[in-house]
């Protein structure tokens, strides 16, 4: 994938409306998990229209964002103006790598950050690896059993997480959490309603 691939002109015309996809609120375990941290350094990855990003940047977070999506870029930073706070946004694709920084952040999220099943280890060894001593990695994303509701996320099987493949994924890290569950999504209009997704959080040693 790359900034012209089909998937980012996908993500670029989802995003060119005016009003957020997904809503300008945090993603709720995303909020949960943050506010227990004290802030730092964190990087957001497949960040989209910025939610998360403005919401931890207006808790302190030295934010840095990264997607594929130029329209995500510019909604981020209208949001962000809007909030009065700063987001070091980055268009690249995530599996190029060029976001690494090994031991360079406090905590990293991938909320809904969907990958190919050949690019994902990579992806995820590499978060990993950006994780300094004491970091906190963050994760929700849809479930294989997401297949057939309504509340949103990918509709190919292979592009949806299990425990036991992000258990190997982040085996590196110490998991905390890592579990499939039922929730119910109030994200904008294309994520709402009854969900199955898994939620991992994971720290470096």
């Amino acid at each position: 994938m790359n900034a012209s691939s089909p998937a980012a002109e996908f993500w670029d015309t989802r995003y060119e409306s005016e009003a957020y996809a997904y809503g300008t609120a945090p993603n709720k375990y995303f909020q949960q998990q943050l506010d227990k941290l004290t802030p730092g350094r964190l990087l957001l990855l497949a960040e989209g229209e910025g939610r998360n990003a403005v919401y931890a940047a207006s808790r302190g977070w030295e934010v840095t964002a990264v997607d594929f999506s130029n329209e995500a870029r510019a909604k981020a930073q209208r949001l962000a103006l809007a909030q009065g706070v700063h987001v070091d946004y980055h268009v690249a694709d995530l599996t190029g790598l060029s976001w690494q920084q090994p031991a360079a952040y406090d905590a990293i999220g991938l909320i809904y950050a969907h990958l190919p099943p050949l690019a994902r280890p990579a992806v995820h060894a590499a978060a990993a690896r950006s994780l300094a001593p004491g970091g906190h990695l963050i994760l929700e994303a849809f479930s294989l059993r997401q297949l057939g509701l309504p509340s949103g996320g990918p509709q190919s099987a292979a592009l949806l997480y299990e425990p036991a493949d992000l258990a190997r994924d982040f085996a590196e890290l110490t998991l905390r959490e890592n579990q499939e569950l039922g929730v119910v999504l109030h994200e904008g209009t294309f994520h709402a309603g009854p969900a199955r997704v898994v939620r991992l959080l994971a720290t470096r040693a």
